[in-house]
């Protein structure tokens, strides 16, 4: 199999055949699920569908260690590659890497001041250009709209869509639209939001929110198997 035939199988590709291009420049992308049902996978999965078609991704990563990140693309990627018996795995390894840049914050200490900084010095040294930028474990509480206010005017600066991962609660209630309560009050700065919702056998990708609506009518429902939390067609 060849690289063009895996980025056509990326498990993406079954939500949308547009893949990495989902979201505009500036634009947010959102996927809400509580503790421990998959959303740094699916972030991964969409990390990887950029990465294979040589975008530069940003994971910014405020809850977990850069050692503990690598080895969720290291699984996401083996799975990916194993299910479709890719054999040129550690070549197409070594290319990913080249566009992949990790960033972690103590979750208290992220502000968009650091990250501007931050992200400046890479781009002047010619280090790093992000295209993509993934945000995994910020805190939805009373102060994240002014954090992600800020965050969608330094994204349409640099050209690049968000990705977060948005924790909820078993119990959570929900507003009319279907949103939990803790991400309606900033719904107005998503254009995708998928929900994981898990069952006996699998976790459903619902959609939450889509702007574009290009996901009304999906056709086949696609989950997470709970085993690899790869995407997949239901059975």
């Amino acid at each position: 199999m060849l690289k063009h035939d895996l980025i056509k199988r990326n498990p993406l590709r079954l939500l949308d055949s547009e893949g990495s291009r989902i979201l505009g420049e500036g634009e947010f992308g959102g996927v809400v699920a509580r503790a421990g049902v998959g959303k740094t996978a699916f972030l991964v999965q969409v990390a990887m569908d950029s990465l294979l078609n040589g975008k530069n991704v940003l994971h910014i990563s405020l809850d977990q260690p850069v050692k503990k990140v690598c080895l969720w693309y290291e699984e996401v990627f083996n799975s990916i590659t194993e299910e479709y018996n890719f054999k040129n795995g550690n070549t197409l390894w070594e290319e990913i890497l080249l566009h992949r840049f990790i960033m972690t914050f103590k979750s208290g200490d992220f502000n968009i001041e650091i990250l501007e900084e931050r992200l400046n010095d890479l781009i002047e040294q010619g280090i790093f250009f992000p295209q993509v930028c993934l945000v995994d474990g910020l805190k939805f509480d009373e102060t994240v709209r002014e954090i992600l206010n800020e965050l969608k005017l330094l994204a349409k600066d640099q050209g690049f869509p968000c990705w977060f991962s948005i924790k909820s609660h078993r119990d959570e209630p929900k507003v009319e639209s279907g949103f939990p309560v803790s991400l309606a009050q900033v719904e107005d700065l998503f254009d995708v939001v998928f929900e994981l919702a898990p069952s006996t056998n699998e976790i459903e990708i619902r959609v939450l929110k889509d702007k574009a609506g290009r996901f009304k009518d999906p056709g086949d429902r696609v989950v997470l198997d709970p085993s690899t939390f790869l995407m997949k067609k239901s059975d």
